[in-house]
């Protein structure tokens, strides 16, 4: 009771395909969303940024040409920040909207030496001993021209000469390239609050001021209202279309889902409506390739099933009760005069009578009990190894001692197989009995052993009318006779050569009816070894 009712609590099929398909959508959705904002937020930012930078360059360029005065900071415009920011981080001019600070963190000023070579170097020579040799020169000519005391000197001028240093020349210094510091145009990004908490994109670029050489940082902000204005628009409209989408879309699958499922439950219905008494009844087909006719036509072919095996179990059932009707009347009708006239047959007569009665009633149960068996799936092959030419040889024994057939056996060779000896020697004796009961004089019986396809071949031939050709597979079946008129006493019960059938299969064999040479019945019974 508890499963009936949980499973009573469940939803519908129906209702959980639109569940499930919803929050599919629903998670698709969000998160497309979700990216979608994200991806377009970061593009609006990035062209606001673009502007802000922008205007940097311009700041930057007026800074480095006109100075730092020039910069506009008294401008009542809340969509822009501009800040000039000494090397040192104080402010040396901002517009009204930022803070008393810098807005924007920033790095230290970077430098890089660039070299310059220096030109116009002089460099001072010495007087060389050229020079010292002319004038030593024009001395003598001095001399020359009247002065005695020089050439009366001689040893002295030598003397002299000797204490004074050797002259030297003084090479040209060749000019050394020096460096000097430079200032590194750099750019630092940022996203800022102003005073009031509005967000701003913020761009801070290096400048050195015309004039005084001054290093400062230009800062220019650009404000993101815009943007998050559009963002809040976006998400606002995301907001409301994607119930409505999941709205639109639940109902569409609801309606969807309902019509395919429409034959279903029509089907459903006409299921319900079958009884054991209404099998021949079928479900509509839809007429269509799909799950759903596919699913009709093994509806319709499982109600066949159902209503053969209705029709069969009915006419087995039937046929029994014809079958066991026979014997039990017989056994019924010497009871009866046995006790009524008890002087007409003898007690040997009437014990003979129930002997062969009751052995007909037990071979007919017996036979019953294995169609059931096999009805069943419970005709089970053993791994015993049964030698197959003994069962044969046996049957052709009991068939000479009983009757007044010729029995030909020479055909008969060594066989072995894996079975079930009882359910073997039934068969061999089912169709030793068929032949026996329709040949006119003989009954020849082989047995073939086929090593390469494992298989074993049983051959029971007899000489009489033989089977029609439309009527051989008819006679496996349960119950058939096809001399209907004859006496069921002379012909059997009908279940022997289904029997055959059904012990054959069981053993992966098959079992055929064909003509014999001299115009009878040729049973071929095919067993696989294995």
């Amino acid at each position: 009771m508890a499963a009936e009712a949980r499973r009573r609590r469940r939803l519908s099929l129906r209702w959980r395909i639109v569940l499930v398909a919803t929050a599919a959508v629903a998670v698709a959705l969000a998160i497309g969303s979700t990216a979608f904002v994200g991806v377009l937020r970061e593009s609006l930012v990035a062209g606001v940024q673009l502007t802000a930078e922008r205007d940097a360059a311009e700041l930057v360029g007026q800074v480095e040409t006109t100075g730092a005065s020039s910069v506009d900071t008294d401008a009542e415009d809340d969509e822009q920040i501009v800040q000039l920011v000494s090397a040192g981080g104080s402010l040396v001019a901002s517009t009204d909207n930022a803070d008393d600070g810098p807005v924007i963190s920033l790095p230290e000023l970077r430098h890089t030496d660039v070299p310059v070579s220096v030109d116009d170097v002089e460099s001072t020579p010495t007087p060389s001993s050229t020079d010292d040799d002319d004038d030593s020169d024009s001395d003598s000519g001095k001399s020359g021209r009247g002065s005695s005391d020089d050439s009366g000197n001689d040893s002295d001028d030598d003397s002299s000469g000797s204490d004074d240093p050797t002259p030297t020349s003084i090479e040209p210094v060749t000019p050394q390239p020096t460096t000097t510091p430079v200032l590194v145009d750099d750019t630092t990004t940022a996203t800022v609050a102003d005073s009031d908490g509005a967000s701003f994109a913020a761009v801070a670029r290096t400048a050195l001021e015309a004039g005084s050489g001054r290093e400062l940082w230009v800062v220019v902000g650009r404000s993101l209202a815009t943007v998050d204005g559009t963002i809040s628009t976006v998400v606002g409209l995301l907001a409301a279309a994607v119930p409505l989408l999941l709205i639109v879309l639940a109902v569409t699958i609801w309606f969807v889902v309902g019509r395919a499922l429409r034959p279903v439950d029509r089907m459903r219905q006409q299921v319900d409506e079958v009884t054991a008494s209404s099998l021949d009844r079928r479900v509509v087909d839809p007429g269509t390739d799909d799950e759903v006719g596919r699913l009709a036509h093994t509806m319709n072919r499982m109600l066949q099933r159902l209503d053969d095996s209705r029709r069969s179990q009915n006419r087995f059932i039937s046929d029994a009760s014809h079958e066991l009707k026979s014997p039990l009347a017989s056994l019924r009708q010497y009871a009866e005069v046995a006790r009524a006239h008890p002087d007409r047959i003898s007690p040997d007569e009437l014990s003979a009578a129930v002997l062969d009665e009751g052995a007909r009633l037990e071979g007919l149960v017996q036979g019953m009990l294995v169609l059931a068996k096999a009805d069943e799936r419970m005709l089970v092959r053993p791994a015993t190894l049964v030698d197959l030419d003994d069962i044969v040889f046996a049957e052709a024994r009991r068939l000479r001692d009983s009757t007044s057939l010729t029995i030909d056996s020479g055909g008969v060779t060594a066989a072995q197989l894996h079975g079930d000896a009882g359910l073997l020697a039934q068969l061999v004796r089912n169709l030793v009995d068929n032949a026996a009961r329709h040949a006119n004089s003989a009954v020849a019986l082989a047995v073939r052993a086929y090593d390469p396809d494992g298989t074993v071949t049983l051959v029971v031939e007899d000489d009489g009318a033989g089977v029609p050709e439309a009527d051989r597979e008819r006679v496996f079946e349960r119950f058939v006779r096809l001399d209907e008129a004859r006496a069921r006493d002379g012909g059997g019960s009908g279940l022997g050569l289904a029997i055959v059938r059904e012990i054959a299969v069981a053993h992966g064999g098959t079992v055929v009816v064909e003509q014999a040479a001299g115009g009878g019945a040729r049973f071929v019974v095919t067993l696989s070894t294995s």
